[in-house]
């Protein structure tokens, strides 16, 4: 399994911005569909975005808009560039690199792997 590390979070303004950083252990990290999720204290971990190897994106609906995925293969490194962020999205934000994923009925379902990073806080006041 590739393994990851994750960077950039930071407490924040509503309404600031943050970039997020997925940094992998090796190139093979590059072929792989990446995701990012996250957990606040008490729910679930859910997922935020992905983005495939060829740069193929994916989003779930209230981070449209205002988050963009991104990644770069010499430095073999998924980003999560967030702006307009809100209280709600305050959370442990998690990089995965996916078993994989499908796309059925107009939806995208992704398949974590068991490898997380340690995350990266990322609070926002109101």
């Amino acid at each position: 399994q590739v393994e990851v590390a994750e960077s950039g979070g930071g407490v924040v303004q509503a309404g600031d911005s943050l970039r997020l950083s997925c940094a992998a252990s090796d190139i093979t990290f590059n072929n792989l569909d990446v995701a990012w999720y996250r957990q606040s204290p008490g729910e679930e971990r859910d997922f935020v975005a992905a983005i495939g190897g060829e740069g193929h994106a994916h989003y779930t609906d209230s981070v449209k808009n205002r988050f963009i995925i991104s990644r770069d293969h010499a430095k073999s490194t998924v980003y999560l560039q967030m702006s307009g962020l809100k209280p709600e999205d305050t959370a442990i934000y998690y990089c995965n690199a996916l078993e994989g994923s499908s796309y059925l009925g107009g939806k995208y379902y992704p398949r974590p792997s068991d490898s997380w990073g340690q995350g990266t806080q990322v609070t926002v006041s109101s």
